[in-house]
């Protein structure tokens, strides 16, 4: 997995300016643990930056997401999410509170060739979601 260090000198490689709202924003990103949305990297952000707008995270993340720094994650009404891993991996989703979590599961590439021949399609890539209860809220459904 790359690093936020190695995100900063691909974006100095490509000569992208680095900006400290923009540095900011790649670093939430790199070290959060869940699959913000641009509103939620803006909230916790914005104490640093008192001119930033929200406009500025968003174009922010559609740079990062054109360049393949970051992938963006849509899920029906729901606002995207933005996800700092961009190597294969799933999610499962909560169902009452929204929390994404990422797992690995070897070898579930080989749909994209079965889906391939049974279909003639030409499959460039595949999205698995499972949906459940996080821990949190199974313990307040309980209660």
């Amino acid at each position: 997995m790359r690093s936020f260090e190695e995100a900063l000198r691909r974006l100095k490689d490509e000569n992208i300016r680095v900006t400290s709202q923009r540095k900011a924003i790649l670093e939430f990103l790199a070290y959060s643990n869940e699959h913000p949305t641009a509103e939620t990297i803006y909230q916790a952000i914005a104490g640093k930056f008192p001119g930033m707008s929200v406009a500025t995270v968003y174009n922010n993340l559609k740079l990062f997401t054109k360049i393949g720094f970051i992938k963006e994650l849509s899920y029906g009404d729901a606002s995207s999410r933005f996800d700092f891993c961009t190597e294969p991996h799933y999610h499962v989703i909560c169902k009452r509170c929204g929390q994404i979590a990422d797992f690995h599961y070897p070898n579930l590439e080989d749909v994209e060739m079965a889906a391939s021949k049974l279909t003639g399609y030409d499959v460039e890539d595949h999205r698995l979601e499972v949906y459940g209860f996080c821990p949190k809220c199974q313990a307040e459904i309980i209660k």
